[in-house]
């Protein structure tokens, strides 16, 4: 899976959090209260942790109990997981897995009650969702699953003030997202869709809300990271002239602390029919 920076990861995280849709963090962390017999311990697994932000997010949550969770944070990152462990291991009951996230069998799933991830699933292929999908359907026979998956994105990027090239970008960054990250074939914009489908077709209970990063000048950082990102990823494409798309970064960049940008996500809950 392609990497990512500490310091990308740490720029997103306040938009991140602004983003989540609060009615289906609560409705996770009301599943992960349910049924379970006082003072046990509840195993979380998120799947590619990095910094250890999905944690963050439900120890934020009105009312979370965070004592009785063990959060298991996987990734195939060393360097960010031992940050997320300078940042928690001293607050939270917390392991940290250094893994291949496309081998399944390897996921430390045994007794998890939660799946959770961020901003990972329109990097995996439609292979690994239905094989993630069905190792938790064949582990609901002996104990209940579900899964929080927050900010796939949905190909959708608006800006103010607009730019004649906005539109040819955006298509050149969405045919890009569907690379191979490491999964096969990325999902990109198709994920939440995608995952809404299989996870129904196996009896699920699948909630969706859409959870949009609202962008202002306050955001100026992770604005122009965002458009360093993006000009990255679309450099190549026989689409857009080299001279164009630099003037289109150069107007972007000029207007990252007086414009605005809107980046399209869903944030997904799947939860066994019977709860």
């Amino acid at each position: 899976m392609t990497g990512f920076s500490i310091d990308w990861l740490d720029l997103r995280e306040g938009a991140d959090r602004r983003a989540r849709a609060d009615k289906l963090l609560e409705q996770a962390r009301h599943w992960l209260q349910s049924d379970a017999a006082p003072q046990s311990e509840i195993n979380v697994v998120d799947l590619g942790a990095g910094t250890g932000s999905t944690l963050r997010a439900f120890s934020a949550a009105s009312g979370s109990n965070q004592d009785s969770l063990s959060w298991h944070l996987v990734d195939q990152d060393a360097q960010l997981l031992a940050q997320a462990r300078l940042r928690h291991e001293d607050s939270h009951r917390m392991q940290t897995h250094e893994l291949d996230l496309s081998d399944i069998s390897a996921l430390p799933l045994e007794g998890v009650k939660l799946i959770t991830a961020s901003a990972l699933f329109d990097l995996v292929s439609e292979d690994f969702i239905e094989r993630l999908a069905a190792e938790m359907d064949r582990r609901c026979q002996q104990q209940a699953v579900g899964l929080y998956s927050a900010l796939n994105y949905d190909g959708t990027t608006s800006w103010t003030p607009a730019h004649p090239l906005d539109e040819d970008v955006l298509k050149a960054f969405n045919r890009d997202q569907k690379r191979d990250k490491g999964f096969g074939a990325a999902l990109g914009l198709n994920a939440g869709a995608y995952m809404e489908r299989v996870f129904n077709s196996l009896g699920f209970s699948v909630y969706s809300v859409r959870s949009p990063w609202m962008l202002n000048g306050a955001d100026s950082k992770l604005v122009d990271a965002l458009i360093g990102g993006i000009a990255d990823a679309v450099a190549q494409n026989p689409a857009l002239n080299a001279a164009s798309l630099q003037d289109w970064v150069q107007f972007r960049k000029s207007h990252s602390s007086g414009g605005t940008c809107t980046v399209g996500h869903t944030d997904l809950l799947a939860l066994p029919k019977a709860y």
